[in-house]
């Protein structure tokens, strides 16, 4: 019996060139300015050190090549700039960056600048969900600030409301399944009375090996095409949780 609905975010309810062409290059054109005000910023100054502590740790060769050509120990400011820059052109998992990020983009937001375009099916499908008074949570390699941030200023509206719990790589990496393990002991069920869905085959991979159900959420646009052996739905109300649990029995 599914209890509990885990989303991801980018390509499950909202389109991947979002993220990849309207959140990213407002992060990175902005990220100058926020850093500049670490002396003034508690928090900004916080997240510098935790960025300076991941660079000391990152065994990525162009990372330790950059950091052996610092002239300061620590990093300068300007030095940690350069180091983030590198990892968002690489693409590349940071969790001070995305602090950092959530920072910037909550500006955006507030000034209006920036609106979380959501698919068109995800409002409705997440309110028949609550009225059948299944658990919804988010799981997002994105911080939970950006999270929150994201879905508070939807073109629906604010759908924090919607939600009952939030996750992020602090709970652990989303292709590793001790991860979905984590998520659902604090979700309070067992792992097979939750239902995870994302558009990435390799979280989905994670997900299945943590004992949770799965679905493949194939939306026009994603990157990743291939499902592998997950079921498979190009909408979120094409859901059949009663097929899922039945499935679910059969192959366990």
């Amino acid at each position: 019996m599914i209890r509990a609905i885990l989303l991801d975010i980018e390509g499950t309810t909202c389109p991947v060139d979002f993220v990849s062409q309207t959140l990213f290059p407002f992060a990175q054109k902005n990220l100058n300015a926020a850093l500049m005000t670490r002396s003034s910023d508690a928090e900004i100054d916080a997240l510098v050190d935790e960025a300076i502590n991941e660079w000391l740790t990152d065994s990525d060769p162009t990372s330790q090549t950059m950091l052996s050509q610092t002239t300061q120990k620590p990093p300068s400011t300007k030095e940690v700039e350069e180091y983030l820059q590198h990892l968002i052109q690489s693409d590349r998992k940071s969790t001070a960056l995305k602090e950092l990020q959530g920072i910037i983009w909550k500006q955006g937001y507030l000034s209006g600048e920036l609106i979380s375009p959501l698919f068109s099916d995800v409002c409705k499908q997440l309110d028949h969900w609550k009225r059948k008074e299944i658990t919804l949570a988010v799981y997002s390699s994105g911080s939970i600030q950006a999270q929150k941030l994201l879905y508070a200023h939807t073109s629906e509206g604010d759908l924090t409301g919607r939600f009952d719990h939030w996750f992020d790589t602090r709970t652990g990496p989303k292709l590793a399944h001790q991860s979905y393990t984590i998520i659902a002991q604090k979700l309070g069920v067992q792992s097979n009375q939750v239902l995870f869905i994302s558009d990435h085959p390799g979280e989905c991979d994670a997900a299945w090996q943590s004992g949770m159900n799965t679905v493949f959420c194939l939306r026009e646009g994603n990157p990743h095409q291939d499902p592998g052996e997950h079921a498979v739905v190009q909408q979120l109300c094409d859901i059949d949780l009663e097929k899922i649990n039945a499935a679910h029995n059969n192959q366990r």
